[in-house]
């Protein structure tokens, strides 16, 4: 029953295999078919891409209309933005001492003042926005002060630290105004309602 390897390789001749009568034909036909769906999921490609740049039009005029209108208080942004200048213009900041320090400081600071600017001040909420106003103008001294040491002692953990916690206890200050002021809207809202 068994059969010699050695004697079955010997004797093989390699020819060369026949495809079945019309395999070209439907090969040729099923390519087609492909190249068919293929441009339609091309066109499928497009409208998603399309549709995604839509979307980010949308969202930037979005922000872009929320931010720069609906007559919000100004002063609050450019009051920041006179205390980044005169931070800039000190000396050293943090974002001098390493790359690394400074992507966090420009995190901190575009939070902060992307928060300060989506910021709505009207006449029933005023009172509570100033007195946050207030506790921000004291870190804001608090910051410069740090500078400041860092500018004066050069760059110490401590100080550093320091620097980090109060960008962070900054924003963490306007997230709860933010909350606080959502809380007041919605209470009035109730307060509306019920009438």
């Amino acid at each position: 029953m068994g059969q010699d390897i050695r004697k079955m390789m010997r004797d093989y001749q390699p020819g060369t295999p026949k495809l079945a009568e019309g395999h070209e034909a439907r090969f040729e036909a099923k390519l087609i078919a492909a190249g068919t769906k293929e441009s339609g999921v091309s066109t499928f490609l497009w409208l998603k891409i399309a549709a995604v740049v839509v979307a980010f039009v949308a969202v930037g005029s979005f922000a872009f209309y929320s931010i720069n209108g609906s007559g919000e208080d100004t002063s609050i942004t450019t009051a920041d933005t006179d205390n980044i200048e005169t931070i800039a213009q000190s000396g050293i900041t943090l974002g001098d001492i390493s790359p690394d320090l400074k992507k966090i400081e420009a995190y901190y600071m575009t939070g902060i003042n992307v928060q300060l600017a989506s910021l709505q001040v009207t006449d029933d909420n005023k009172e509570l926005v100033d007195g946050y106003m207030a506790r921000l103008a004291e870190l804001d001294i608090e910051y410069d002060k740090l500078n400041n040491e860092l500018n004066e002692v050069g760059p110490t953990e401590v100080t550093i630290t320091a620097l980090i916690e109060n960008l962070q206890l900054r924003l963490e200050l306007l997230f709860k105004l933010k909350n606080k002021l959502k809380e007041l809207k919605n209470q009035n809202n109730e307060d509306y309602n019920i009438i």
